[in-house]
C-alpha cells in the first residue's frame, strides 16, 4: 500500500499514486515549484543527449527508473530544470535540479528559494564538503536533531537522487498485527515531497547543510549503537545487516496476556532477502530467544516463536477499521507516525479502572494518530484524537487569536474553558480531593472571606474565549504591553475582577495596576489604557503571513497559541555566537493549533523556518 494512501484505500482515479494527499495537484494543473514532475529522470538512449548523473558526471551503463509514468513513443523526458514536452504543450516548470553540465539546447533554470541541487563538490554524496562539518555548540542541540534526523531520512547520497520518488510500498501496519494497543512506525522512504521538503530545510541551516556525505543512515545507528555497549563487538555491519535490511520499520504493542501483565510485542523490520534477514538476526542477538516469521518483505520478531507464529496468521492493522478511520483522518503519515487505543491502554491499568471508573468509561473509545511532517518552510507534529463518550465539552467557538493587532509577538487563545470547567466541576474536586490537593477547602474560604463562587466566578473569568496576548512594543523598555482579551458578560466580569484584587490584597501579594475596558460582549485587561483600547479592537494578526503559515485554520480553531521568534530574536541572539547565531536566525516562529468539537478533536504544531 502507498504510504501517502489511508490503508485499504487506493488512489482515487487520476491522483498521483506517489504524491502525498496533502500534495496532489489536479492533473490539469502546473505541479507546484520546486516539486517534481513525475517522471521526470532522463532516460538512457534518447538520442543526442548525454546521460549524466549528479553532479554531472557520466553513469556508464546505470539507467535511472521513471517513476509513475511509461514513456510512450515521441515523448521526451528531460532532466531536472527542464520541461517536459508533450506534443507542442509544455507542463510546468521543474526546479533547478542542475547536473553541473547542460544539456545542449535546453536551459537549465533555478527559480527562488528553492534548492537548486547542484552543490559541487558537497552534492548529496559525490564528493566529500569542502569545510569540514560545523562542531555544535552548548545551545546548538536543537540543530544537532534537526541534523541527525536530516542524515536519517536522506544521507543515502546519490541513493536519494536515484530513489527521489520512491515511498509507496507495504507498510509495517500492512503486516503488523490488527489488534494492537498501540504502533509507531518509522520510514526511511517516505513519499517525494516529504524528502524535498526535508532537504530545502537542510539547506537553511550551517549544521546540516553539509550532511549529505552519502553515508548510510542504518550504518551510522550501528555505529551509534556499537559504540555505546550494545553488544555488537561480533557483528559486522557490511557483511551480516547491509546485506538485508530495508527502509521501514513498526512496532505493535498487544495487550497483556493478563490484567496488571507486561504488554506483547511484534516488531515489524523491512527486509531484501530473508534467508539473509535470519543470518544476521540470529547473530544480532547472539544466542537470545525469539522468535522469527516473515510476511510481504518483513520480518516479524517476537518474543518466542509461538507469538510469531500467530503474529504472521493475524488480520493486519491495516484491516482495522478504526486505525484506517484516524490515518485517514490525519492524512499525511509523513516520516515518522504513532497510533494508540487510549481507551484500551486504560482498561488494563488496575490502578485507573479501581479509582477512577468514571473517567474510564469516557475515554473507553478515545484513539490518538499522529505524524511527525515536512513543507519546505517548516516542520509539523500534526495529530487526532477521536471517540470520546460523554466528556461534556460543549462546542466551543473560534478563537480570537487572529484579532489581535499585527505588532503581537506571542500569544495564547481558548475557547470553552469555562464551559469546561462549569459542566466538570465536581469531577476536578473529586480529582482533586484524590490528589490531596485541597480545592473544596480552598473553594469554600475563598466564597466565605472574598464572596468569590466557584466555579461560577471563573467560569465568568474564563469566557467562552480567553486570549492573552504580548505585544512587541515595548518589549525594550520597562513597559511591556500585555494583556487579556475575554468574550464574556463585561459586567460580571469587572465583579470577579473586583474580588480577586481584593483577596490579593488582603493576603499581601503586589497585584499590577491593569485598565479595564469592557466592551460589547467582551471584556479587556491591559497593562496600559492604550494596548486595552488596541485589544478592544480587532487587529491585523490574521493577515500576518508568519501568523498564517502557523496557525494554518485560525479561523476555525478553538485553541492556538503563537510565538513570533523573529519579532523575539533580538532578546536571544545578543547570548550566541557564530554558527549557533547563524542557525537561530533561521527559525521564524512557531504555533500550536486545534479543534475540538464533541468526542474529536485535532492538532497542529509546526516550527517555521526562514
Amino acid at each position: 500500500m502507498p504510504a501517502n494512501n489511508p490503508p485499504d484505500q487506493p488512489p482515487t482515479p487520476g491522483q498521483e499514486p506517489d504524491r502525498t494527499i496533502a500534495y496532489r495537484q489536479h492533473n490539469d494543473q502546473p505541479y507546484p515549484q520546486g516539486y517534481p514532475q513525475q517522471g521526470a529522470y532522463q532516460q538512457q538512449g534518447q538520442p543526442g543527449y548525454p546521460q549524466q548523473g549528479a553532479g554531472g558526471y557520466q553513469q556508464d551503463g546505470y539507467q535511472q527508473q521513471n517513476y509513475g509514468q511509461q514513456v510512450q513513443p515521441g515523448y521526451q523526458q528531460q532532466g531536472y530544470g527542464q520541461q517536459q514536452n508533450y506534443g507542442q504543450q509544455a507542463y510546468g516548470q521543474q526546479a533547478g535540479y542542475q547536473a553541473g553540465h547542460q544539456q545542449p539546447g535546453y536551459p537549465q533554470q533555478n527559480y527562488g528559494q528553492q534548492p537548486s541541487w547542484q552543490q559541487g563538490s558537497d552534492f548529496l554524496g559525490t564528493g566529500q564538503p569542502t569545510a569540514p562539518p560545523a562542531k555544535k555548540g552548548r545551545k546548538g542541540w536543537l540543530f544537532a536533531v534537526i541534523a541527525a534526523l536530516v542524515v536519517a531520512l536522506v544521507g543515502g547520497g546519490g541513493a536519494f537522487a536515484v530513489n527521489l520518488l520512491s515511498g509507496g510500498g507495504t507498510q509495517p501496519h500492512d503486516v503488523l498485527p490488527g489488534d494492537a494497543l498501540g504502533y509507531v512506525r518509522l520510514d526511511l522512504d517516505p513519499a517525494a515531497n516529504q524528502k524535498l521538503a526535508l532537504f530545502s530545510i537542510a539547506q537553511k541551516f550551517t549544521v546540516t547543510k553539509s550532511s549529505f556525505t552519502g553515508d548510510d543512515p542504518r550504518k551510522a545507528l550501528f555505529d551509534l549503537l556499537k559504540k555505546d555497549g550494545a553488544g555488537l563487538d561480533k557483528v559486522d555491519y557490511a557483511a551480516d545487516i547491509e546485506p538485508w535490511l530495508g527502509q521501514r520499520v513498526g512496532l505493535a504493542v498487544l495487550s497483556p496476556a493478563k490484567t496488571g501483565g507486561e504488554p506483547g510485542f511484534v516488531l515489524a523490520v523491512q527486509v531484501t532477502d530473508e534467508t539473509k534477514a535470519k543470518a544476521g538476526i540470529d547473530k544480532l542477538m547472539d544466542g537470545d530467544k525469539y522468535g522469527i516469521a516473515f510476511r510481504d518483505d518483513y520480518a516479524l520478531l517476537t518474543a518466542n516463536q509461538d507469538q510469531a507464529d500467530q503474529a504472521v496468521k493475524a488480520a493486519p492493522l491495516s484491516q482495522n477499521t478504526n486505525f484506517s478511520d484516524d490515518l485517514n483522518a490525519l492524512g499525511e503519515t509523513g516520516v515518522l507516525s504513532f497510533w494508540v487505543d487510549a481507551g484500551r491502554v486504560a482498561s488494563f491499568a488496575p490502578e485507573l479502572a479501581a479509582q477512577n471508573s468514571e473517567a474510564l468509561a469516557q475515554i473507553k473509545n478515545v484513539r490518538v494518530a499522529g505524524a511527525l511532517r515536512f513543507d519546505g518552510d517548516y516542520v509539523e507534529l500534526a495529530g487526532v484524537t477521536r471517540g470520546a463518550q460523554n466528556l461534556d465539552m460543549g462546542q466551543p467557538e473560534a478563537s480570537k487569536i487572529g484579532a489581535l493587532p499585527a505588532s503581537t509577538a506571542a500569544a495564547v487563545s481558548f475557547s470553552g474553558l469555562g464551559d469546561i470547567i462549569g459542566k466538570q466541576w465536581a469531577q476536578i474536586l473529586k480529582s482533586a480531593d484524590q490528589s490531596g490537593a485541597g480545592v473544596q477547602q480552598f473553594a469554600t474560604q475563598a466564597e466565605q472571606t472574598y464572596g468569590l463562587k466557584l466555579p461560577d466566578d471563573l467560569t465568568t473569568l474564563l469566557g467562552k474565549n480567553l486570549t492573552l496576548a504580548l505585544d512587541s512594543n515595548g518589549l525594550d523598555g520597562d513597559q511591556p504591553k500585555f494583556g487579556a482579551r475575554i468574550t464574556t458578560d463585561p459586567a460580571k466580569a469587572q465583579e470577579v475582577v473586583g474580588k480577586i484584587e481584593k483577596f490579593l490584597a488582603a493576603s499581601g501579594t503586589a497585584a499590577p495596576q491593569l485598565a479595564k475596558v469592557p466592551g460589547d460582549g467582551t471584556f479587556v485587561l491591559a497593562s496600559s489604557q492604550e494596548y486595552a483600547a488596541e485589544l478592544a479592537k480587532d487587529g491585523g494578526l490574521g493577515d500576518d503571513e508568519s501568523f498564517k503559515l502557523a496557525i494554518p485554520d485560525a479561523d476555525n480553531a478553538t485553541f492556538a497559541a503563537y510565538v513570533d521568534l523573529d519579532k523575539l530574536e533580538k532578546f536571544y541572539l545578543q547570548n550566541l555566537q557564530g554558527e549557533d547565531k547563524a542557525n537561530a536566525q533561521v527559525l521564524r516562529a512557531v504555533g500550536i493549533s486545534g479543534t475540538q468539537s464533541g468526542p474529536d478533536a485535532s492538532f497542529s504544531l509546526r516550527l517555521l523556518f526562514n
